[in-house]
């Protein structure tokens, strides 16, 4: 093989190594040709043999405005922007937040407090000795009621970000979850829903028990729905529970607009979402038309959209908790279909015909 390469190469005349070498040479210069730009190139103002005369910002401030000034200021090149907007016209549009005032509390306060509790430490000898000995524990109660009332509401709405709940749910629009739901299913309370944390349907076959921080006299709306469950709309969702004008805390006492309907994903369509949204309710709310038969067992009867929901009623209801988990099939999903949802998936087929 060598050989006949090193012969082939041999046999090669001059006036192909002359063809080869035009070509290289008009393929170089087509490339070194410039096409002059449509105006100023950025920072062409600058001098940069003589870099001592320009002009120093002394000072941040004076930098960040300038910069400021230089990003609003309209180029005739086309920027990074511009590719994104048009790729995605609502790319950096500002959302609206829908939820209860948010009052950060005061940084300096939070300091000083710190200070407070680890001055208390060091003075502490028995504490000293439980970390030396190594039989100090942490009380995670405490932690968790710290990080609620501090930090909690929005590392929930990043994670909220992050699965999409509000840009399915709230296009648009978010909130910040003020109210802490306290949600678990079963008897013993195995199956605790968090922020995306994963349940089966068989543990979420029957209704859960939800408690959270209520004042006297308050009146709240309570939401389960599934963006990703749909049979025939992309956009609609499915409600699987609803219930409004709940006094204070006590969900049991409220007004059932929908029942419980456990998960149903379909089978090979991956994780889908099961959001809780609670509403804090201005007075009583007259839900006469979103009441749905009991018991509902019609997909139609559930196909649900919370954007439309919020905006009907936005006037006397505002958004203050979320959890949510997720979901995908299993046996008990089989079972809901065809007994529970016989009579609808019939109807769903008759629509798909039509």
């Amino acid at each position: 093989m060598a050989l006949r390469t090193a012969c082939a190469v041999a046999l090669r005349t001059g006036t192909d190594l002359g063809v080869n070498n035009a070509r290289t040479f008009v393929t170089t210069a087509f490339l070194c040709k410039r096409v002059p730009p449509l105006g100023p190139m950025p920072n062409e103002e600058f001098d940069m043999k003589n870099l001592q005369s320009v002009e120093r910002y002394r000072s941040y401030n004076r930098y960040f405005r300038q910069a400021e000034e230089m990003k609003n200021k309209p180029a005739w090149w086309k920027t990074y922007r511009g590719y994104v907007e048009k790729a995605d016209p609502e790319h950096g549009a500002v959302r609206v937040d829908i939820g209860l005032p948010y009052y950060r509390p005061c940084r300096l306060k939070e300091v000083r407090e710190r200070r407070q509790v680890m001055k208390a430490n060091k003075e502490n000898a028995d504490l000293e000795r439980a970390c030396r000995l190594r039989t100090f524990k942490i009380p995670l109660d405490v932690v968790q009621e710290v990080w609620k009332k501090n930090r909690g509401p929005l590392h929930i709405k990043k994670l909220a970000d992050h699965y999409g709940v509000f840009r399915d749910l709230f296009p648009m629009a978010y909130f910040l979850p003020q109210v802490s739901l306290h949600i678990c299913y079963g008897q013993d309370n195995s199956g605790t829903v968090h922020f995306g944390n994963r349940l089966t349907p068989t543990e979420a076959a029957s209704v859960p028990q939800i408690s959270f921080d209520a004042e006297d006299g308050s009146l709240w709306t309570l939401l389960l729905t599934c963006p990703d469950e749909h049979l025939l709309e992309n956009e609609a969702e499915y409600v699987h529970w609803l219930v409004g004008n709940i006094p204070g805390g006590a969900v049991q006492s409220g007004e059932e607009l929908c029942h419980y309907l456990p998960p149903f994903p379909a089978k090979g369509t991956g994780f889908h979402r099961y959001v809780y949204v609670l509403f804090k309710q201005e007075g009583p709310i007259n839900f006469q038309e979103d009441v749905r038969p009991s018991p509902c067992h019609s997909l139609v009867d559930r196909t649900f959209k919370t954007v439309d929901f919020y905006r009907k009623h936005q006037d006397n209801m505002t958004p203050a908790g979320l959890a949510f988990f997720q979901c995908q099939w299993d046996e008990s999903v089989t079972n809901t279909f065809h007994n529970t949802l016989s009579e609808s998936r019939q109807c769903a087929q008759a629509h798909c015909k039509t």
